[in-house]
């Protein structure tokens, strides 16, 4: 199976700052695409709650063959997403869903159960 065949792995447990990945492993925030995912530090392009994910984060996701995507907010909606984000995506192609982490997961698990070549980035504490 190629990468853009491969399934999203799906998101098997989720509780405030821990989150278990089928085929990835246990963390606290993720990037998630289809056939795999990491950990994801947000120092590496210079995230921060405010203004929120950037369009370097969503790189690597679109990189490994994402077609849909979603950005969780964390467990108290701290998380910001910058408009800028959003525009990227859409002008790309790529459906973009921003929910609560815990709907987010439901999102994105729902999706990949269904075959889309779905990422996401998801923050599980604040």
């Amino acid at each position: 199976m190629s990468e853009q065949e491969a399934m999203s792995p799906r998101i098997s447990k989720l509780s405030w700052g821990r989150m278990s990945i089928e085929d990835v492993g246990n963390g606290k925030d993720f990037k998630l695409w289809p056939g795999g995912g990491r950990e994801w530090d947000w120092a590496e392009t210079g995230t921060h709650h405010d203004p929120g994910i950037q369009p370097a984060d969503v790189e690597e996701l679109i990189a490994h063959g994402s077609r849909a995507i979603v950005l969780s907010r964390g467990m108290l909606l701290r998380l910001r997403t910058c408009p800028e984000t959003k525009s990227y995506l859409e002008t790309k192609g790529i459906a973009v869903h921003v929910a609560e982490t815990k709907r987010a997961a439901q999102i994105y698990n729902d999706l990949a159960s269904q075959g889309e070549a779905v990422g996401g980035l998801f923050h599980s504490t604040c």
